[in-house]
């Protein structure tokens, strides 16, 4: 993809917003070009940072989800946030906490991200297309890094 296109919009904390949210940015990767394997991972890590704010960021009360989508370049980049109470260790969460290690092991770049305003920010991006691994000078994986010049 050439040029640059995205959005930003702020979805209610309530489940059915998890859909809408992650249908925007699956639409926003496969208007950038993205190939089917990586449309899937753009669902899957938008799913588990929109529910993990719609469950956790507010603890039971209103709130806001902000997320932004931003294709430009080959990449696509998706950030999903909070207002909410941030992350902590309690142990009374319901889930698996398996979400942000699903998010890591999809994403080309995942962090996660304490908001100066409160909250949490979960950052996202996606290498789009098969063109994106053969730009001249743009390797990446573990036998690009063990091959690099020190």
């Amino acid at each position: 993809m050439h040029g640059e296109s995205g959005f930003s919009k702020s979805y209610p904390a309530v489940a059915g917003s998890v859909a809408r949210g992650r249908e925007d940015l699956v639409a926003l990767a496969r208007a950038a070009g993205a190939e089917e394997q990586k449309v899937e991972a753009v669902r899957l890590a938008a799913s588990e940072a929109l529910t993990n704010a719609v469950v956790h960021a507010y603890a039971g009360g209103e709130g806001q989800v902000h997320v932004t989508g931003a294709a430009n370049d080959g990449e696509l980049w998706m950030l999903v946030a909070d207002d909410g109470v941030g992350l902590d260790a309690r142990v009374s969460k319901p889930g698996l906490g398996m979400g942000l290690a699903l998010i890591a092991s999809v994403a080309d770049y995942f962090a996660v991200v304490k908001r100066s305003s409160g909250g949490t920010e979960i950052r996202m991006r996606f290498a789009l297309g098969a063109a994106c691994g053969s730009r001249p000078g743009y390797r990446r994986g573990s036998l690009a890094s063990a091959n690099a010049p020190a």
